[in-house]
């Protein structure tokens, strides 16, 4: 506690109470993505990945089934401090016997997941359309395809997926976040760059008549510059995705992968800010291209953070992950992701935002240079183990997941 007090007094001095910080940190949810656990492979499918979905390495010890990714599951969330959802894929449906297709997917064939987020004491579901890994996405294209029966099929699909989120909602007492993200596009310059845009408008005009509870279900559209095989256009494009939400009062995901290296999520939360009273994320980590590598405490996570808190966004700001790597253990990627979400965000809620944003406003651009280097030495790491400690957690974790490997991964 000695050494707790001395970061806490340091802090004081800033105005800033780490009890209550760590408290507010703690409430924080962050929707933790299944699919890390099994490669993105899923249970309704062959396991063939499509639609420039991509995974590399071959860890031994990859979740094979609904029972084993539980299992994973709970243990590597028992080591991730504070609030956690689950961000679950419609192709891991658990269809037992059923012989249905996604078009037709029900709440009963996601009721287990239900069973188990309760089990482990979960904030709430959130959902995706798997519009990828699928025979019915003909020529690289779903909902924006000139065959009327592929996007019949997509739109089904889709609007089976805001019923299943709202059965969620219903269930975890708790909004569902819906993301829809498609992977159409061309890999050479396309003949007509209108059309499939015209096609996917459409098509979402048509999921959204779907009949859903709005305040229960919070549905999303995710743009992306290019993708592998469509590296030439892109249908769902940041312009089209933006004009769309705005029109339609739904929100935009911003994916941290999904944007030029030199286009920054940071910048574009508050300009989203300004105009939607809601803003989704997934974040990840790309390294040239959207690469989905774990995500590291590097200097865009700290920003993305520090906007979130900095405009007191942390209830408008919906925080999910996105990445798999199948190069290393699956559930030390997942700790080490979200612990380094949760670290951002402590030393976002850890800064004197309001003295910063002054310093700013007043023309004191030497002041707000010098304090945001002071800043840099606080001891944020002594708060990070308090906050640890109050969660019966330590930094030691990574012992308990080589026994685990040892016990469980290596027996696959």
């Amino acid at each position: 506690m000695e050494i707790y007090d001395y970061a806490k007094a340091k802090f004081n001095e800033l105005g800033i109470n780490t009890d209550e910080i760590i408290k507010t940190l703690d409430n924080i949810p962050i929707s933790i993505h299944c699919w890390q656990g099994d490669d993105v492979i899923g249970f309704d499918q062959s396991g063939n990945l499509t639609g420039g979905i991509q995974t590399t390495g071959n860890y031994p010890g990859r979740a094979r089934n609904f029972e084993e990714l539980k299992e994973d599951i709970k243990k590597a969330f028992s080591l991730i401090p504070g609030k956690k959802r689950l961000n679950l894929h419609a192709s891991y449906a658990i269809l037992g016997n059923d012989k249905v297709d996604r078009d037709e997917y029900l709440p009963k064939h996601f009721a287990p997941w239900v069973e188990f987020a309760k089990e482990i004491g979960l904030d709430g579901i959130d959902f995706n359309p798997t519009i990828f890994s699928h025979p019915n996405l003909k020529d690289g294209l779903s909902l924006s395809s000139p065959d009327k029966k592929i996007r019949k099929f997509w739109i089904k699909h889709c609007q089976a997926c805001l019923k299943i989120a709202e059965y969620f909602a219903d269930e975890m007492n708790s909004h569902s976040l819906v993301n829809i993200w498609i992977p159409d596009g061309f890999k050479d310059v396309p003949a007509d760059r209108l059309g499939p845009r015209l096609r996917l408008k459409e098509s979402l005009d048509e999921i959204l008549k779907t009949d859903y509870d709005k305040n229960k279900v919070i549905v999303a559209v995710e743009s992306k510059v290019f993708g592998i095989g469509v590296e030439s256009y892109t249908v769902g494009s940041n312009e089209f995705y933006q004009n769309y939400a705005a029109k339609n009062n739904i929100c935009c995901l911003l994916d941290n992968g999904h944007y030029h290296p030199l286009e920054y999520v940071s910048d574009k939360i508050p300009a989203l800010l300004a105009f939607y009273d809601k803003v989704a994320l997934h974040v990840t980590r790309g390294v040239r291209w959207d690469s989905d590598h774990v995500v590291i405490l590097d200097d865009e996570l700290k920003e993305i953070c520090k906007e979130i808190v900095r405009n007191n966004a942390i209830n408008k700001v919906y925080i999910g992950l996105d990445y798999f790597d199948a190069s290393i253990n699956r559930l030390a990627a997942w700790i080490v992701g979200a612990r380094n979400v949760r670290k951002a965000l402590l030393y976002a809620l850890l800064l004197p935002n309001e003295k910063l944003k002054h310093l700013q406003d007043e023309g004191n651009f030497t002041q707000l240079l010098v304090l945001n280097e002071e800043l840099k030495t606080m001891p944020y790491e002594i708060v990070w183990e308090e906050y640890l400690k109050q969660n019966n957690l330590d930094n030691k974790w990574f012992d308990e997941i080589k026994k685990y490997e040892k016990e469980v991964l290596s027996k696959r």
